[in-house]
């Protein structure tokens, strides 16, 4: 079995980032301002084309009005998507 590329681990994020700004009714535009970041920079995580930084994500929470974990949380829940390598959980 092949391990799945980085991208695949954006890609589950930026959907994470985008049905939870679609559930509060926000545009790419709205969540970039409240985020302070550029609509076009919240288009580009949400495609899973870039790889945000713990700032960023730290951003998108406060833009989501929510904490960062809970974000994390959903990620981790999240059905379809590839899971971080038990590596990963172990702390290495």
């Amino acid at each position: 079995m092949s391990r799945p590329t980085q991208g695949v681990y954006w890609e589950r994020l930026g959907y994470v980032i985008r049905e939870l700004r679609r559930a509060r009714s926000l545009s790419q535009e709205q969540l970039g301002f409240d985020s302070d970041l550029h609509r076009n920079y919240v288009g580009s995580i949400e495609r899973g084309e870039i790889n945000p930084t713990f700032r960023i994500l730290l951003q998108l929470a406060q833009g989501l009005g929510m904490r960062l974990s809970e974000i994390i949380v959903i990620y981790e829940n999240t059905p379809g998507g590839p899971r971080p390598p038990a590596a990963w959980k172990r702390g290495r």
